[in-house]
């Protein structure tokens, strides 16, 4: 009898401290500050459990998994970043976890103008403190995939491109998490390229193919009326007689192209900076130069999809102001449009 009491006292004892030790680890643990946790995308419960732990947000997570398990919770967990406070209720942390009650992100917030070159993109970006300027520029010149981005696809095998990814990178504000890297900054920017190609008319990719055209040289295309277009008004007759002269086998003769191979941009462009010898010389060669000379707006792109159907074969910036050009048909009418536009 003494024996059975004994073992029955010990096994009461035992349970008893168990339930102890149970119901102490599902206690709250010592309120503390707040403490900022990452749930990242496919943890489980059990990876959140030990995360929980390791931050001091509960007190046991062997004994909180099981807590899980009994109540049929962590399948709904939701991936984010969470505010948590050391002496929370174990049911309040699964309800804020459940809900995906998140807080967010810290971001940097930048903008790239239309029209700036890849070298405009690195320094900006550098002065802001956001990128290795060095490190930027190689990553620009990588034969890389870029992830699921589909325009950069496009780009020709082609060793005399200045830039690589020359007008691929997207001009547009972007928000994005503090301590993006520059391939993270790359890859954002192609991608959004993708998405604005995504708004333009429906059936654009058959005019493209109609006009006999890659989505290269569309993007070239695009970039040369960029920088030469001031007025949005004018974007459509310019491509148009970029696409004018480029059907009757004329060159191109575009200032900005020379601008792009020069070391640094010029207020006034001399005779001799025309005979300067590179394949983006529109002077010097026939036909569109390599790749673009710049980050071309979604007008612009739009533009070269749908120019202003006219037989103007010439253009000169007048010197008014008004950054607006005068067009011609023939060559003596342009020159007359020249002395104009020093009136």
């Amino acid at each position: 009898m003494w024996v059975v009491l004994s073992l029955l006292g010990i096994m009461i004892i035992g349970a008893g401290s168990i339930a102890l030790y149970v119901w102490s680890s599902l206690q709250p643990a010592k309120a503390g500050d707040m403490r900022k946790i990452e749930v990242t995308r496919g943890s489980s419960a059990n990876d959140v459990a030990d995360l929980l732990e390791q931050h001091g947000i509960i007190k046991n997570s062997f004994i909180f998994k099981y807590y899980l398990k009994l109540h049929d919770q962590g399948s709904r967990f939701q991936a984010g970043q969470y505010e948590l406070n050391p002496g929370m209720e174990n049911d309040a942390i699964i309800a804020k976890l459940n809900a995906g009650d998140t807080v967010a992100a810290e971001t940097i917030r930048f903008t790239i103008p239309e029209g700036f070159t890849v070298l405009q993109i690195a320094d900006k970006l550098a002065a802001e403190s956001l990128i290795d300027k060095n490190k930027f520029i190689a990553l620009i010149a990588a034969q890389s995939a870029w992830g699921d981005a589909e325009a950069v696809r496009s780009i020709p095998e082609n060793d005399k491109l200045h830039q690589r990814l020359e007008g691929y990178l997207f001009p547009e504000t972007y928000e994005m998490k503090t301590g993006s890297t520059e391939e993270d900054i790359i890859k954002r920017m192609v991608s959004e390229l993708d998405r604005k190609l995504g708004e333009l008319p429906e059936g654009w990719l058959d005019v493209l193919e109609e006009k006999g055209m890659s989505l290269h040289e569309l993007i070239t295309i695009a970039s040369l009326v960029e920088r030469e277009v001031v007025v949005d008004e004018e974007r459509a007759l310019v491509a148009g007689v970029i696409h004018n002269r480029i059907k009757e086998g004329m060159r191109l003769q575009i200032d900005a192209t020379i601008q792009y191979l020069l070391d640094k941009p010029k207020e006034r462009l001399y005779n001799k900076d025309l005979k300067v010898e590179s394949p983006y010389n529109t002077y010097e060669v026939d036909g569109l130069p390599p790749g673009p000379i710049a980050s071309p707006s979604l007008a612009s792109i739009q533009a070269v999809l749908y120019p202003e159907e006219t037989e103007y074969m010439f253009y000169v910036t007048k010197k008014d102001g008004t950054q607006t050009h005068l067009f011609a048909k023939t060559y003596s009418e342009h020159l007359r449009n020249i002395d104009k536009s020093n009136q």
